[in-house]
Order: structure tokens, then sequence, then C-alpha cells
């Protein structure tokens, strides 16, 4: 009985809040240096049309895929990934009020949900033609239809899709908005839009904030104001469709695991996202302390996006295969020619 008494294990003793607080330190140092060398990077003139998003995640997968893994960093990645991507994700209501969607009109608007509701069933149907997987098509198609990365890494967050996914769509989408911020300009002077027919063009079609408002005021200031409107008109849409997807989501997990009786996690930093909508459009926020919190958001996102890129095997993405790329491409198109045929009944 004593010999029993003397096998038997300790009782295992949980590691206190300030330790997991200190395993954090190493990988939040990591993503924060990244994103800085990012954000430098992308104020130099031959770099400038790379938004540091982008450079943050090519600088994770450079360094995760020169260095390995990282594990004693892997604790604050997760975190920049998770925790700080959904405080970013609320904080972008502050770059939208109800009152910017109203000055759109009633047509504007109608042409903008028109086009992204068409887009992204289109990009989920194609997607599934071809035999992508159902989180990279879905990615694709809110990078596509709403707003480019930040919603391909908000989609992300409650499909949980695996970080090469997400980082394959953000490359994606980049790619193609980048090309419409070069070739727009060139087809409205082919085409003769008028400035208000190109600036909603541009807002209901280009995939990031930065592309439309570069591309739009190539042509002047009422063309880049009515642009920039349109585009985060758009972004509210992001509020329905994370729900939705959330929804189905774990529904589908809920089915697969053969537990019908599980309630259905709803996430609840959309809820945050609406509420920062609220707040913003009470204009009760100084406009210089707003300024602040947008830009110090960016960098939110910046460390996110790193945090993915060093989680992210290129192995893996390779592993993926060249058929997302199309999907991609389809996708751009369809949204360009089906907004622009739009734009054309409607404003010219």
């Amino acid at each position: 009985m004593k010999a029993k008494l003397q096998d038997s294990p300790p009782s295992a003793t949980p590691p206190s809040p300030s330790w997991r607080w200190r395993s954090l330190v190493p990988g939040l140092l990591l993503t924060t240096a990244i994103a800085l060398v990012a954000t430098a990077l992308s104020r130099l003139p031959s770099l400038s049309l790379l938004s540091p998003l982008i450079l943050g995640i090519v600088l994770g997968i450079a360094v995760r895929n020169v260095l390995g893994p990282l594990p004693h960093c892997r604790p604050g990645i997760v975190f920049s990934l998770k925790r700080l991507l959904r405080l970013a994700i609320i904080l972008l209501g502050l770059q939208l009020s109800f009152a910017q969607v109203l000055l759109v009109g009633p047509v504007g608007l109608a042409i903008a949900v028109v086009t992204l509701v068409s887009t992204f069933i289109f990009t989920c149907w194609l997607g599934r033609y071809l035999g992508i997987n159902r989180q990279l098509a879905q990615l694709i198609a809110a990078g596509t239809s709403i707003c480019g990365a930040s919603a391909v890494v908000a989609t992300g967050s409650v499909v949980e899709s695996s970080d090469e996914d997400v980082t394959y769509a953000v490359s994606i989408v980049t790619i193609f908005g980048t090309i419409s911020l070069f070739t727009y300009p060139v087809l409205a002077m082919v085409l003769k839009l008028t400035p208000e027919a190109f600036g909603i063009w541009c807002g209901v079609s280009i995939h990031e904030v930065a592309q439309v408002v570069a591309a739009a005021f190539q042509t002047g200031e009422m063309s880049g104001e009515l642009a920039t409107v349109a585009k985060l008109s758009r972004v509210l849409f992001l509020v329905p469709m994370l729900l939705g997807l959330g929804f189905l989501s774990a529904r589908k997990r809920r089915l697969a695991a053969d537990r019908p009786g599980q309630p259905l996690p709803i996430p609840w930093f959309v809820l945050g996202f609406i509420a920062l909508i609220g707040v913003n459009s009470l204009d009760v926020i100084p406009l210089a302390l707003k300024d602040h919190i947008i830009q110090g958001n960016r960098f939110l996102l910046t460390i996110s996006l790193t945090a993915m890129g060093l989680e992210t095997s290129l192995r893996k993405i390779w592993q993926i295969g060249h058929k997302p790329f199309y999907l991609g491409a389809a996708s751009w198109l369809f949204i360009a020619v089906l907004s622009l045929i739009l734009v054309k009944l409607f404003y010219i």
C-alpha cells in the first residue's frame, strides 16, 4: 500500500497568468519588429505601391522559411494572428459612417450590392467547379467582392481556413487589385467615362481602399472622393458576410461532429465593428484622434499579417496549386466587367 502511494504522480500545477504573458513576449517582439521594417520599406519610392500589409506578409514568410517555425516565438505569433487581428477588425469601423453610405445615392448603392453579391456567388460557384477547397474559394470571394486583404483575413478568422490559404488569397487579390490601379485610368479614357461614372466604377470593383484612391484620383477630385465613399460603403457588407459565413461554417462543423444541439458560435468582434461604425456616425470622436487611431490600426493589421507570414510554409502553398490563381483572375474580370456594364447603363 505504501509503495502504491509513493508511485502516484504529483498533481500538475497550471502555469501562472504572468508566465503565460511572458511567453508572448518573444513572438510579439518579432512580429512588431518585422512590421516596423515593412512600414519603413513601404515609404521608399520604389516600394510605395506595396502596402505595409503585403510587405509584412512577405517578410514574415521569408523569416519563417529561412529560420524555421521558431517554436519559442509561436505563442506571441498566434496571439498576434488571433487576438490582435480581431481588435484591428473592430477598429476598422472607425473608417465608415452611415452618412457616407447615403452619399453614394440609391443607384450607386444598388450597383455596389448587385456587384458584390453576384461576384461572391460566382467566385464560390467557380471555386467549387474547379475543385478548390471551400474555405479558399470563400477567402478569394470575400477579398474580391468586399475589401481586399482586410476582408480575406477577417473571413479567415470565421471559416477557420489555414494560414497558407489566407496568404494565398491575400496575394491573389493584391495582384489583381494592383493591375486595376494601372489599367482603370487608361480604360476610363478609352471608354470616355464621366468623372462620376469612373468614381463609382472604381469604388465598387477595385479590391483595396488604397488602390481605389490611387486609381480614382488620377482623373480628378470628384472621381476620387466618390470612389472612396463607394468603396467604404462596400466595407459595410463585411458584417453580414462574416455573420453568414460564421453561421454556415459552424453549422457544418456541428453536423460533421453529429452534435445537433451544440450552440453556434457568434463572431463577437463583428458586433464591435458595427458599434464603432455607430460611434463614428455620431461624429463624437475628434478628427485628429480618429486619424491617429486609424493609422495605429493599420500597424496592428500589419503585425497580424506579419504573424500570418510567420505561420506560412511555402511548401504547403506550392501544394495548393495554380487553380486558385485562375479563380482570382476570373473573379477580378467578373467584378470589373459586371460593374462597368451597370455603371454604363445608369451613369452614361
